[in-house]
């Protein structure tokens, strides 16, 4: 695979996807039992926004510049920890990833795998993680390591994020959901895809809620522009399944702000099943 994130590290659509996790880990810790959360392509943890990657495509800077510039209420988690990732500087130039916010929102009792598949990503995430309680890091395929890493009768989360540059990236996902609520019922997941035409998003929706039947799914969208050019990422989409109630009016909140202004963007947040 040749996909790196840190290309489009704090672009709009980690702005989404880290708004939505950070709500969705505090409305699962509500509940006082421990968490096992499992990120199944973690990526490097954090990234650097001023090398040449990040540089290069230039999307941090309509992303999470633009939030940190206004600061708004609708983003106040995710800003607050990007302002710990960056020591409190006006301007940030680290991005703080899945692992690092998760790591950092772990409670006593709480635990984290964090999987990726690249050997050198693996080496900067197992560095960012290092010595934190709870927290290992595993360098492999996160599809096939979820749902041996579960715990079958706790209160799970696991986290799918793949770069979709394998054909059977949507078939993966919706079969380990499949998997994994038939073995632990009570496991929740965030889910991130990219928006590229609506043949394929509602496709991949459809088998999803085959494979999750009856556990319900809430969907967010962040429409950028009009589905129509299915070689272009027009924008991007999670779908949370056994979410706590609660959760649509804030992220609905988080993709009205990162969409606002945008010409043809709209954001959507809905339940399916």
């Amino acid at each position: 695979m040749n996909y790196r994130h840190a290309f489009h590290a704090g672009n709009f659509a980690d702005l989404v996807k880290h708004a939505a996790l950070l709500r969705l880990l505090d409305a699962l810790q509500a509940d006082q039992a421990p968490l096992r959360v499992i990120d199944t392509h973690a990526g490097s943890g954090l990234y650097d926004l001023h090398g040449p990657q990040a540089q290069r495509s230039g999307e941090a800077q309509a992303g999470v510049v633009r939030m940190m510039a206004a600061r708004p209420d609708a983003l106040n988690d995710l800003t607050q920890a990007v302002a710990t990732a960056n020591d409190g500087a006006a301007e940030p130039w680290l991005y703080p990833g899945s692992p690092w916010l998760i790591a950092r929102a772990l409670r006593p009792g709480d635990t984290y795998l964090a999987c990726e598949m690249q050997a050198d990503e693996h080496a900067r995430l197992a560095e960012v993680l290092g010595g934190r309680p709870g927290v290992r890091s595993l360098c492999g395929d996160g599809f096939a390591e979820a749902a041996r890493a579960l715990d079958p009768k706790g209160r799970n989360l696991v986290v799918i994020d793949p770069p979709f540059e394998k054909a059977d990236d949507y078939d993966r996902i919706a079969i380990l959901a499949g998997e994994v609520l038939a073995r632990a019922p009570r496991t929740a997941f965030l889910i991130w895809l990219p928006l590229k035409d609506l043949e394929t998003f509602d496709a991949f929706l459809r088998d999803l809620e085959d494979a999750c039947e009856p556990a319900p799914l809430l969907v967010v969208e962040a429409r950028m522009r009009p589905l129509g050019d299915p070689m272009k990422m027009n924008g991007c989409a999670l779908v949370l399944i056994n979410s706590p109630e609660g959760l649509e009016a804030p992220l609905q909140a988080a993709a009205d702000w990162v969409t606002a202004g945008k010409p043809g963007a709209e954001a959507r947040v809905w339940s399916l099943g």
